[in-house]
């Protein structure tokens, strides 16, 4: 490759590279000033809990974790610059239509290669996050075929499950009027079908699902499940020890096919209390619609950026940015990605501020409806413990990319709710 000639620096190429720039500054800004938001002295809610070798250790955690995210992004802007202005886009368009396919054939060739140079990219960081950074902590469980296997499985239903959807988007927009319309409810569609196959055919590809035994635990969740009329069909244990020492829980299905998922690590290291008060947690999301406002969140917004796109295909003015030739389809899509990733991370930080929200008033819901604030502070604490989570981040850097609250925040808001004791009748 080398330079373009028929690369324009047009108003689009200047637009893009400031917005690219500035997207990237601000991220490093963020991080930097939660680096510098780290302070040497426990929080006060901590000290009970966390020794100063533990704090002191999810500091570094959260340095080292932060100089890698710095590595990668710089890398990933570095490549993509270079990339663009040697006219990479254009070179890959006239190799893939060399090979002398269709327009859908050459589309998924293309925008393939694409998402194939950036995990080769990425494998290296992957790498190192897992037996590098995260082994030196104590967190990674993984060996290295563990790794590899997943890696393996994900490229195989990658492709099995994103080619045939690449190519019927670019179907639609190549012959069907008002492509963006039933290029959207492709999309709207595909995505439900996913999330109500991956609980049972997609998730168990990579991790090991088993009833929670018979047991007081069991009872306790039954028992809750039944007070909030919450239609439970399952309680999966996950073997999460099997790849990391953290811990975590999460709700999944529709209907009357709800599951709750328990990492084995998880159940290892709270009480059962503490336990309960996590499953009235994801309960809380369910009764308070949660799933159900981002999902309609969620399939607008993917309704507004199709719209976007329909305006948007085929600009020439944009093609002229990146130095293509020829204007095609499936470029388009690739174009209308970059152009779109500083609008999207305005969408991610509207979305983290929902979650957010979110997260509280899951967190009201189980202290209510346990009548036990005090068991789901106490999970907080822990899990906070256990996963060496920064305990004093930037609110500037939580603005832009927490979707929980900090969890001082969140044990604060608990501390102020005024709930029954459990078993007084107290409902949600």
């Amino acid at each position: 490759m080398q330079v373009n000639p028929s690369m324009q620096l047009n108003g689009w190429f200047v637009a893009i590279v400031l917005a690219l720039v500035i997207l990237w500054k601000i991220d490093l800004l963020a991080t930097l000033l939660n680096l510098k938001s780290l302070v040497p002295e426990i929080p006060a809610a901590f000290r009970s809990l966390i020794d100063e070798e533990t704090y002191a250790q999810s500091q570094d955690y959260t340095r080292a974790k932060a100089i890698l995210g710095i590595g990668e992004g710089i890398l990933s802007l570095v490549i993509l610059l270079i990339f663009w202005w040697l006219g990479g886009f254009g070179w890959l368009d006239e190799k893939v239509r060399a090979l002398g396919h269709g327009p859908i054939v050459t589309g998924v060739f293309y925008i393939g290669a694409l998402i194939v140079a950036l995990q080769v990219i990425s494998l290296p960081f992957d790498l190192y996050d897992t037996f590098g950074l995260e082994e030196r902590f104590g967190f990674n469980k993984s060996t290295f075929a563990i790794w590899l296997g997943d890696r393996v499985k994900g490229a195989i239903l990658g492709a099995l499950l994103g080619i045939p959807l690449l190519a019927g988007l670019l179907w639609i927009f190549q012959t069907v009027p008002m492509a963006w319309l039933w290029g959207w409810i492709l999309v709207t569609g595909f995505s439900l079908v996913l999330a109500y196959i991956a609980p049972t055919w997609i998730m168990p590809l990579f991790n090991k699902f088993e009833p929670l035994e018979e047991g007081s635990l069991k009872q306790s969740i039954h028992e809750m499940s039944v007070k909030c009329d919450f239609p439970l069909k399952e309680v999966s244990v996950m073997d999460g020890s099997k790849r990391s020492a953290k811990s975590n829980a999460f709700f999944t299905g529709f209907g009357n096919n709800k599951r709750i998922a328990l990492f084995d690590t998880l159940i290892a290291n709270h009480t059962e209390p503490e336990l309960v008060g996590v499953l009235a947690h994801e309960i809380g999301h369910f009764k308070k619609r949660h799933i159900v406002k981002s999902l309609v969140v969620g399939t607008l917004t993917t309704g507004a950026m199709f719209f976007l796109l329909g305006l948007m295909m085929n600009n020439r003015a944009l093609f002229d940015a990146f130095g293509v030739k020829e204007t095609s389809i499936y470029v388009s899509l690739v174009l209308f990605g970059i152009l779109m990733s500083p609008l999207n991370e305005v969408l991610s930080v509207a979305g983290n501020w929902m979650s957010r929200k979110h997260e509280f008033e899951a967190d009201a819901y189980a202290a209510e409806v346990t009548g036990n604030p005090q068991a789901m502070s106490d999970a907080l604490l822990k899990l906070s413990r256990d996963n060496l989570s920064n305990l004093t981040p930037h609110p500037f850097y939580v603005f832009l990319n927490y979707t929980h609250p900090p969890v001082v925040e969140r044990i604060g808001a608990l501390g102020k709710l005024n709930t029954r004791p459990a078993g007084s009748g107290a409902h949600p």
